[in-house]
């Protein structure tokens, strides 16, 4: 798993200047001058590669990709009373 920060993003209003994305392999793609990124829909698109910066992620923050939003989600929950820690949270 790659990912890269978006340097540029001119005529592509669905990109976040200085916000990491992840890059999925597409041989194909590359040779052309492109990476498939998933952008904000959640689905991947092909970018010009000049629009980006490959970067690397310590391992928790690779960790906080794979797992998307799920485990954050069950850490804390929001009710009527205000947040409130689960025992998932560990505190």
């Amino acid at each position: 798993m790659r990912f890269a920060i978006c340097v540029r993003n001119q005529g592509a209003a669905d990109l976040e200047l200085r916000k990491v994305y992840r890059v999925l392999a597409d041989k194909v793609a590359a040779t052309e001058g492109f990476l498939r990124v998933i952008d904000e829909s959640g689905e991947d698109y092909l970018y010009p590669s000049t629009y980006f910066v490959f970067v690397a992620l310590p391992g928790r923050a690779k960790r906080a990709w794979t797992t998307g939003g799920r485990r954050a989600s069950r850490r804390l929950r929001v009710n009527a009373r205000g947040p409130q820690r689960t025992a998932a949270s560990g505190r």
